[in-house]
């Protein structure tokens, strides 16, 4: 079980390893869920701080992430890191993209969640062990200006 912080970075550091020793041909699949790497701003440190995650959910180039931490009664460091500074890079198979997180909340929460659920997903039996309600966070794509793409 996916319980401690050892066991998530070990398996972070096996799938990081299988994408970069495979040119980026494999790893971005685990268990039939997209896998995304996430660069973001440590809150504490200032540093960039680095996490894959799984995309529950893609809707328009967005992706949904969900902050389960295996069960624990604690948020994940990505999680609050990206709460204290939503901007984000996000790399998958197709590229790298600047991104926003936004915490879901309300209908838009739940949708998603009902979603996540129905698939027969770990996160339902993660949920189980702890009271915590798991927050869901959308990665949105920056929109670029016409100076960023070179427009006028």
């Amino acid at each position: 079980m996916w319980t401690n912080d050892f066991t998530f970075k070990a398996a972070n550091w096996l799938n990081r390893t299988t994408i970069r020793l495979s040119g980026g041909r494999l790893g971005w699949i685990h268990k039939g869920t997209p896998i995304i790497e996430v660069t973001m701003t440590g809150r504490r440190s200032g540093q960039p701080r680095t996490t894959l995650l799984s995309a529950v959910a893609e809707r328009d180039g967005a992706f949904a992430v969900i902050g389960s931490r295996g069960g624990s009664d604690h948020h994940p460091a990505w999680f609050l890191n990206m709460r204290d500074d939503p901007a984000v890079t996000v790399r998958n198979r197709s590229g790298t993209r600047q991104m926003t997180a936004r915490l879901t909340e309300g209908d838009e929460r739940a949708e998603l969640w009902d979603h996540i659920s129905s698939q027969g997903d770990h996160y339902v039996d993660f949920q189980r062990k702890t009271d915590r309600e798991f927050p869901i966070v959308m990665l949105e794509p920056v929109e670029e200006t016409a100076a960023e793409t070179g427009g006028s």
